[in-house]
């Protein structure tokens, strides 16, 4: 999703850009923004006490301004994994965050029957206000109290809005949010709906004009320059001119100094367009100056990443924090009673490994594939298979003993395990998409558990590269039937569509899913526990034809 040469080459022109900008004729008087931001902390309420830091020594030398966070505050650490956001949203509050847009990792806690009851929790506890434009919360009716007009002035803290107005030094800011249209397929929203970004924006842009505000924010959580299907921050730029600035996250990139587009999408001059990511995990914070003249144009822009590590904790944020590190650090070292002679690796082609937890077929993937299997059989004898997506295994199992802190390392989201009535045809197209990237990366690529062999042939074209699926039967493999009636198992966001299984998402949606309770981590532990010894090298379940020496 990073692609950082992109990224730096386009950054760099801001220098060459700037001079020309700033030597342009001034209409009448200036006016300097200035902009503090965050993005993509994913669970690390350990972050906040330097950045709390990180952020007074930024006020101090640049003056007041406006702070922003363009999301991904749920998901990827023991504390998300105790607390669902609620620590991480009191420091939130203790930093005066102006405004919050969700990603898409807001969703990952989405319950078919409960809803999103812990991101309404975050939502009340906030004292910012959240940006949605091209999120539609209606449906949902954990939300309906949240729910604020639809461009807000002067908002309320914790409420829902498209966008809203906020005063700084005097001039009247407009902010609208904008998440990935790609949500449904990589999280699991229920009955949040999100629209196209593209339309969203225009549609925010002209009502900010309609009020006379010309300096305009879009705080989103699309990526910089990511996948161009749905979307990313250089196309919103060169696409929806009247955007003065792009405070952006989701694909975790460090923008430092800040991109200036100048051109748009046919190539033809625009009022620029200031665009700035602050890197991930609470690492940086991102300090931005633009500064305005009297028509409201962009004439110039400084900005820098401040790098948290080199500020000292604040007392009263760690103070604060101590109670929350305490809990997990409880939960982190509890041991289940199982050690590891080696490491069950969890390999990434962006690691420099030749295979990928995401293309192949992987010891700690066939253990959760087992686990899941394991654990569905004992509610349904007859269940056939399952399947784990690669996108679901975050973190490798270290050798000695096992901790639940690293499990749930292994499997943060909280997943429960589905069962879903199948044909052998939606089956088989399930695997074809799991492959369609082969051999390159796919978060869908699926492990699968034990007497499952599938071969496939990545030279062909995707939709066309599984060679057999098959299943063990009474010491036998036997192929898949079409026609035939299937019970399988996985995990809650595969079996509801994530990461593209449009076809297993509508099964589900056929009312042909039930969820059975157990969450995902603890099926690994339960796994491992059975076990007099684990595998720990692939056990050939899944064969790529094309791959050196499987050429047949």
């Amino acid at each position: 999703m990073m692609r950082y040469g992109q990224g730096y080459l386009i950054a760099g022109l801001v220098c060459a850009l700037l001079p020309a900008l700033a030597s342009a004729e001034p209409s009448e008087e200036r006016y300097t923004l200035t902009l503090f931001h965050t993005n993509d902390l994913h669970g690390r309420t350990d972050a906040y006490p330097r950045l709390v830091s990180t952020l007074d020594k930024a006020r101090e030398r640049h003056g007041d301004g406006l702070l922003l966070d363009a999301g991904d505050i749920f998901s990827g650490t023991l504390y998300f994994t105790e607390f669902h956001g609620q620590d991480a949203v009191e420091f939130m509050n203790l930093m005066g965050y102006d405004a919050f847009v969700p990603g898409n990792h807001e969703f990952d806690l989405g319950d078919p029957e409960a809803g999103h009851d812990e991101l309404a929790a975050f939502f009340e506890a906030a004292e910012f206000p959240i940006v949605a434009a091209n999120m539609d919360f209606s449906a949902a009716p954990e939300f309906e109290a949240l729910l604020g007009e639809s461009l807000a002035e002067s908002p309320d803290g914790g409420m829902i809005h498209d966008g809203i107005v906020v005063e700084h030094e005097g001039e009247r800011i407009g902010i609208f949010g904008l998440n990935t249209e790609d949500t449904p397929n990589i999280s699991s929203p229920g009955e949040v709906s999100f629209g196209n970004y593209l339309e969203a924006a225009e549609a925010m842009v002209e009502r900010f004009d309609a009020e006379g505000i010309d300096k305009i924010i879009a705080l989103t959580h699309l990526g910089y320059d990511s996948d161009s299907s749905v979307g990313n921050d250089l196309l919103l730029a060169q696409h929806v001119e009247g955007i003065d600035i792009i405070i952006g996250g989701h694909s975790h990139t460090r923008l430092d100094p800040p991109t200036l587009v100048t051109e748009n999408h046919r190539g033809e001059t625009m009022a620029p367009t200031v665009i700035g990511q602050a890197g991930e995990y609470g690492e940086y914070l991102g300090v931005m100056e633009v500064i305005f003249d009297g028509d409201g144009v962009v004439v110039d822009v400084s900005g820098e990443l401040l790098a948290v590590a080199d500020s000292e904790a604040d007392p009263r944020a760690a103070e604060m924090l101590a109670p929350y590190t305490a809990a997990i650090e409880s939960l982190r070292d509890e041991t289940i009673g199982v050690a590891l002679t080696e490491t069950l690796a969890n390999p990434r082609h962006g690691d420099g490994d030749e295979q990928s937890v995401r293309a192949n077929e992987t010891a700690l993937g066939n253990l959760i594939a087992d686990g899941q299997l394991a654990a569905a059989q004992r509610v349904e004898a007859d269940t056939l298979m399952a399947l784990q997506n690669g996108g679901g295994i975050r973190e490798p199992l270290a050798a000695g003993e096992v901790t639940v802190g690293e499990l749930i390392a292994v499997q943060p989201f909280g997943n429960r395990l589905t069962l879903l009535e199948v044909s052998g045809v939606e089956l088989i197209e399930t695997f074809e998409i799991a492959l369609a990237n082969a051999p390159d990366e796919n978060g869908g690529f699926l492990h699968v558990s034990a007497g499952t062999r599938l071969t496939y042939d990545s030279r062909e074209a995707p939709g066309e590269r599984v060679v057999t699926l098959e299943v063990e039967v009474d010491g036998s493999l036997d192929a898949i039937a079409p026609d035939q009636a299937y019970t399988i198992a996985t995990n809650h966001f595969t079996a509801a569509g994530g990461d593209s299984h449009r076809v297993l998402g509508e099964a589900y949606e056929e009312g042909r899913g039930t969820i059975v309770g157990t969450t995902d981590w603890e099926m690994l532990r339960d796994r491992l526990l059975e076990l007099d010894q684990v595998p720990y090298a692939p056990q050939g379940r899944i064969v790529d034809l094309a791959a050196e020496g499987n050429d047949e």
